[in-house]
């Protein structure tokens, strides 16, 4: 299967027909993240899950572990930045029409409280109707296991059409 999603990756929108393939098969969800992380190397340091993707929101969860901690005990800021980058452009990758593609052009993070434990992050977007050239904007909300918003990101895409 994974040698099929990568095959048709320039023809369809590889993040929704993946997800789409996955997300309902025992493990999938699992799968679908190393599958992302294995495409964007550098995002599977965290150890992030995208447990919920639909159109204009996904949702990646990432465990408060030793290798995302800082000299004072909490999750890194680059480690939040990371996962608020993941969150956002699932969400945009996901809402994309199948010739449509996407670069991030800005971040900017508010880090609200020390983040400790387990973290979730919901990344929201307006789903566009067309590949058309312009920016779009992210929202991403990371929260602790409370439920309390601990960092907030937002983040300017590109999109556009694919090259032929």
């Amino acid at each position: 299967m994974l040698a099929t999603l990568l095959a048709d990756r320039g023809k369809k929108n590889f993040i929704r027909d993946s997800w789409d393939r996955l997300r309902n098969v025992p493990g999938g969800t699992r799968a679908f993240s190393r599958l992302v992380g294995f495409a964007a190397p550098y995002t599977a340091t965290i150890h992030a899950h995208v447990v919920s993707v639909e159109p204009g929101r996904s949702e990646v969860t990432m465990d408060d572990r030793r290798g995302v901690r800082n000299h004072i005990d909490c999750v890194h800021a680059v480690a939040l930045a990371n996962l608020i980058e993941l969150a956002g452009n699932i969400a945009v990758a996901y809402s994309l029409p199948d010739d449509g593609r996407f670069i991030v052009a800005k971040m900017t993070q508010e880090y609200l409280k020390k983040a400790r434990g387990p973290l979730r992050a919901v990344g929201t977007c307006e789903v566009p109707k067309t590949s058309e050239r312009r920016e779009l904007l992210v929202n991403v909300d990371v929260l602790d296991a409370s439920d309390v918003l601990v960092t907030r990101g937002t983040i300017v895409t590109l999109i556009g059409p694919k090259k032929a």
